[in-house]
């Protein structure tokens, strides 16, 4: 299944980062992003870098790293069939 990632996150060095709506939705309820603009939905990143972390399969990952998260994703994938 294909995960749409339609909130966009600016992150403090200004690189930019797409992500899901309702993981959008947590960090905004969390405190870590404040919401920008709404087309498309578009946030700030309030945080440190080190906030910026995603779990996947019990592996902590920084989501401003995309070839870690591939990686980690693509073995996933491998290790499912």
């Amino acid at each position: 299944m294909h995960v749409k990632k339609t909130a966009l996150i600016i992150s403090n060095d200004d690189k930019e980062y797409w992500i899901t709506q309702k993981q959008f939705w947590n960090w905004v309820r969390m405190g870590i992003v404040t919401q920008t603009g709404d087309q498309p939905l578009t946030g700030r990143f309030r945080g440190r870098e080190d906030q910026m972390l995603i779990t996947i399969a019990h592996t902590v990952l920084n989501h401003s790293t995309p070839m870690h998260t591939a990686e980690v994703l693509k073995a996933r994938k491998i290790r499912k069939r």
